[in-house]
């Protein structure tokens, strides 16, 4: 009997008729010839039909405390039934109720089963024969066949895991080799010689300083608790000016965020650390400052960014257009809509902007009373 395994699920309570069977929860597998259920705990308590019992079938939709569940209608029992937990039923079927889903796949595989019927194939005999101390082996079929196929494949899946986790080690190593590198030709740069412009140096300069940070401070490397956020918010002091600066000197946390994260590669920094690391900015004299507006958004901008110059530029850009929405403003800056609204709002808040909130959505006017 060439059997082999075609779908296993786990979580199926089995069902004698109507009637919960006195069962535990347990695994039904669907083979070539057998539908197997095998309780979860006790291994040894296992029940086998053979598909060829099987009239036909059907599915039970799922309803209101109730799993979905396949009816499994069969032949009458044999004269020659083999020993097993039940020997005689009054139901001339049986029900397998999915607790953990999985029984639209399972009806499927089941479907096609019986449809190929490949348990009426012929197995061909074929006859080896063994050499010098080589001897023949004998290949395990049904239950225990089954169950060493699951656990073969099951050390080949930890296999390729292990392998996996090796080579992003490797990468990890060779991330850092590279932003070493990219650091050492930056500051090459700096004492350049030959025909390449200005424009062209700083745009290489940029190119290979955005690969990531070369160390970033870590727990592992500057401890835990205020040291730790004191030497991180210095680095991101570092880090984040050319970008503040390109951006009009304000960034949203969560644009921070990423940001720095993308920067510090496999040393990702978590949302609490940020915070804390950023409301030390002031009291360490940086050129940057945390700063929270009045609907809770959180933003890092420069200590030398003015608001009355954001206000104006507002207001100004309000009464260019006649009226503007925060998405129209912030295309017009190159903002992101949120920081474009809290801009907008301030001035609002000023006294220098009025609003229309209407069904069309929010929109700023020139405020002239």
């Amino acid at each position: 009997m060439n059997e082999t395994l075609v779908i296993q699920q786990r979580g199926v309570k089995l069902y004698d008729g109507d009637d919960k069977a006195k069962l535990d929860v347990g695994v039904v597998l669907l083979t070539t010839h057998r539908l197997i259920w095998r309780d979860h705990k006790n291994h040894e308590c296992c029940i086998a039909l053979s598909l060829s019992q099987i009239i036909y079938f059907e599915e039970q939709a799922a309803g209101i405390g109730k799993s979905a569940k396949i009816v499994i209608h069969l032949y009458p029992v044999t004269a020659n039934k083999e020993p097993g937990p039940y020997q005689q039923s009054k139901f001339p079927y049986i029900k397998l109720s999915f607790k953990e889903h999985g029984q639209i796949e399972f009806f499927r595989r089941l479907t096609e089963e019986m449809t190929q019927k490949r348990w009426e194939t012929p197995v061909p005999l074929t006859i080896s024969t063994a050499t010098g101390s080589q001897t023949g082996k004998t290949r395990a079929v049904g239950i225990v066949g089954i169950e060493r196929k699951i656990e073969q494949k099951r050390k080949e899946t930890e296999q390729n895991i292990s392998e996996a986790f090796e080579d992003l080690s490797q990468l990890m190593v060779k991330a850092k080799e590279m932003v070493e590198l990219s650091r050492s030709i930056a500051n090459k740069i700096k004492d350049k010689h030959g025909d390449i412009t200005e424009d062209e140096t700083i745009r290489f300069k940029s190119y290979l300083l955005s690969m990531g940070i070369a160390n970033p401070v870590t727990r592992e490397t500057h401890g835990s608790g205020t040291n730790y956020h004191m030497q991180l918010a210095k680095q991101l002091g570092d880090m984040l000016l050319a970008p503040l600066e390109e951006r009009g000197g304000m960034m949203a946390l969560t644009e921070v965020y990423c940001l720095v994260n993308r920067a510090r590669g496999m040393e990702l920094l978590s949302p609490e650390d940020l915070v804390n690391a950023c409301k030390m900015f002031e009291s360490m004299q940086l050129p940057l400052r945390l700063r929270v507006f009045d609907s809770g958004v959180m933003v890092v901008q420069l200590q030398s960014h003015s608001e009355e110059e954001m206000i104006a530029s507002a207001l100004d850009n309000v009464t260019d257009k006649g009226s503007l929405t925060s998405e129209e403003f912030a295309k017009l800056l190159g903002l992101s809509v949120l920081l474009s609204k809290e801009r907008l709002l301030l001035a609002e808040k000023m006294g220098h902007l009025c609003r229309d909130d209407s069904v069309e959505g929010l929109r700023f006017y020139p405020n002239l009373f």
